[in-house]
């Protein structure tokens, strides 16, 4: 192989990497619609010793209230309106982070909507449902992911949704510890 070839090589190679950081960052986002492949998130259902009023509070709060000092390393609300806000989640994935823009929309107290606006896929709808039970709260997690290009879009949309769940039943768990810790005080 002759030293240009190499040289050809290394360079498409390093701009693969490239391209691929681009991705996991959510800095880079193919939206072709074509090839579409979309698949399903969750449905995930945590049980909250909580009323469903309270349960949406502490989901809601950081984003239609001041995000509390604590939250500013995962989220950065950029508009916010009276039932519907711009924001920017931060999501460690191995030595990167990806920032995902979405529109959140609040329907209290049964639902909060999540739509992806930029991130590391074109398309992804998520909701959240919130149930009274005897118990408490019915939380309740679904979506659609979807992807581009056929078979590179599937492959990619495989890697992603995993940890974009892991995201989710992370924060979910938070939300679930919060709202018993504050039920278990007004107790």
């Amino acid at each position: 192989m002759t030293g240009s070839k190499r040289l050809a090589l290394a360079a498409l190679g390093g701009t693969g990497v490239v391209f691929y950081a681009l991705f996991v960052r959510g800095s880079l986002t193919v939206d072709i619609g074509i090839g579409r492949r979309v698949r399903a998130l969750g449905p995930l259902v945590w049980y909250v010793a909580a009323p469903r009023e309270l349960v949406f509070e502490v989901l809601s709060a950081p984003y239609l209230q001041r995000t509390p000092r604590a939250l500013e390393s995962k989220l950065r609300v950029l508009e916010r309106g009276k039932d519907m806000v711009l924001a920017e989640h931060f999501t460690p994935v191995g030595p990167a982070v990806t920032t995902t823009l979405e529109t959140v929309r609040f329907e209290p107290p049964e639902r909060v909507h999540f739509r992806l606006v930029r991130g590391p896929v074109p398309f992804v709808v998520e909701q959240f449902d919130l149930r009274e039970t005897s118990e408490g709260t019915a939380l309740e997690y679904s979506g659609q992911l979807g992807t581009d290009l056929w078979a590179i879009g599937g492959w990619w949309g495989r890697l992603v949704a995993p940890r974009w769940e892991a995201a989710v039943q992370t924060s979910l768990a938070a939300v679930k510890a919060e709202a018993e810790r504050r039920a278990a005080s007004e107790r």
